[in-house]
Formats: C-alpha cells, sequence, structure tokens
C-alpha cells in the first residue's frame, strides 16, 4: 500500500500499548497512533478510547523512508474543542490592548538596582 502525508485511511486497532495503538491499514502495512494523537485534550490511557477491532479513520502525519513507520492521528480528523464557537476564553494578567512594551520594566530597573545595592552595601 502506498502510503502518503496527509492521506486520510480506514484501519482496524491491532494493538494497544501505554504509549499508543497500533493500526492495520492493511495486510502489509501498520501504524501507530501516539497517545498524544488520540484526541483532544490529555489521555490518561489509550484503552479508555480505543479497544482492539475497532475501525477507525485515521490521518497520516508521517511515513519515515528508511524504517516505513507509520504515524496516524485521530486528533487531527477531529475539531478541537480549545478554538472556535466553543473555545474557552483567555485570561490575560496585563493589559492585553496597552501599548506599553518594556517601559515600565526599564524605567522600575533603576530603582531596583538602587535598592539591591543599599541591601549589599549596607
Amino acid at each position: 500500500m502506498e502510503v502518503r502525508i496527509g492521506d486520510v485511511l480506514s484501519g482496524t486497532i491491532s494493538g494497544i500499548q501505554p504509549y499508543g495503538a497500533f493500526v492495520a491499514l492493511d495486510d502489509d502495512t501498520q501504524g501507530l497512533i501516539h497517545i498524544s494523537e488520540c484526541c483532544h485534550g490529555y489521555v490518561k490511557s489509550v484503552r479508555d478510547i480505543l479497544h482492539v477491532g475497532d475501525v477507525v479513520r485515521v490521518k497520516v502525519l508521517d511515513v519515515d523512508e528508511y524504517s516505513r513507520k507509520v504515524s496516524l492521528s485521530l486528533r487531527a480528523l477531529s475539531q478541537d474543542p480549545f478554538t472556535g464557537e466553543h473555545a474557552r476564553s483567555k485570561h490575560y494578567w496585563t493589559n492585553r490592548h496597552g501599548e506599553a512594551g518594556f517601559a515600565p520594566i526599564h524605567n522600575a530597573v533603576p530603582g531596583w538596582l538602587k535598592e539591591a545595592e543599599k541591601d549589599f552595601f549596607d
């Protein structure tokens, strides 16, 4: 089977390890879905998501030209819940609309140096 980066294929889960799941793409070609590519967010155990015999649609992320190892992803085919209309709002600890740059730090450095010298030489 000719496998190329970006292909979307169907395969059957043939084995599960703590680090990921092996997918049989055909009789001669097998790939690995790393635990980080199973879904968006934290995955405690691959076995919570996938089981041997499951038929899955996967996207080819990489094909090692020497070993012919195929890296696969389930996550690449699903909508990221942290973007789009379901995105969590970001909390900014500073005023993100301000244009102060490094000026507050630059202005504070002389005072910090004087304070440090006072503590060091006293």
